[in-house]
């Protein structure tokens, strides 16, 4: 599913060079659980910002399901990762001024579906985190954990083949996060969804298949 060759990463500072990931090779199979683990600055988000797209590396490259995701048109790009990806991250960037369901629609209303179909989707969704109730609510009138759930609802109305997650339980007590875990693992395992999760929970980390640790820029 998802394949890394010497991938790099730098970030220039008064034009010093700050290398932040030194040649990452490694491969992921479809619907495996990953946990991405390390100490603070150590490149974790950087990666999964790259797997994802939203950020490029300095050398190598990414192949998902055999596409070489960098030598895609920015626009090519953008239509791709829209299908193909869904992010969850610690703050779970809600459009406030939508609904719960109108924000679970919008990468379905974005790919060009119907109104209909996209709200069908994002309904049957919505009822599968446990939000059917919900749905009409803006992300103001709603709990950190309601929130976060409409941000997985989002992240999978298109069915993603890969679910990238950076700390989505970052900012939430523990029940909150056991029950995050447990829709995102429930999710991994109805959809075959590749699950990448970045976490410092070794409690979390335990719960994937694998886990990969990142040390000074190197996986160890």
């Amino acid at each position: 599913m998802i394949e890394a060759v010497s991938l790099k990463k730098s970030f220039f500072l008064d034009q010093r060079e700050i290398p932040v990931l030194k040649g990452l090779d490694f491969t992921i199979a479809a619907g495996e659980r990953i946990a991405i683990c390390g100490e603070s600055g150590a490149g974790k988000s950087t990666l999964l910002q790259i797997i994802g797209s939203l950020d490029k590396p300095s050398a190598g490259s990414i192949k998902i399901s055999g596409l070489d995701v960098f030598a895609q048109s920015e626009r090519d790009l953008a239509q791709w990762r829209n299908q193909a990806l869904g992010f969850v991250f610690q703050f779970h960037h809600l459009l406030p001024e939508f609904t719960a369901l109108e924000n679970v629609m919008t990468p379905a209303l974005i790919n060009g579906d119907s109104n209909t179909a996209a709200r069908r989707k994002a309904t049957r969704l919505l009822t599968k985190v446990g939000l059917d109730k919900r749905q009409k609510h803006k992300p103001g009138e709603l709990s950190g954990g309601e929130q976060q759930r409409v941000a997985l609802a989002r992240a999978l109305v298109m069915e993603p083949r890969v679910l990238l997650a950076d700390e989505p339980t970052g900012n939430l007590d523990a029940g909150t996060s056991d029950e995050i875990v447990e829709l995102l693992l429930e999710c991994n395992r109805g959809f075959n969804t590749t699950l990448l999760l970045v976490t410092h929970s070794q409690r979390l980390a335990a719960k994937m298949d694998r886990i990969i640790v990142i040390e000074n820029g190197q996986i160890i």
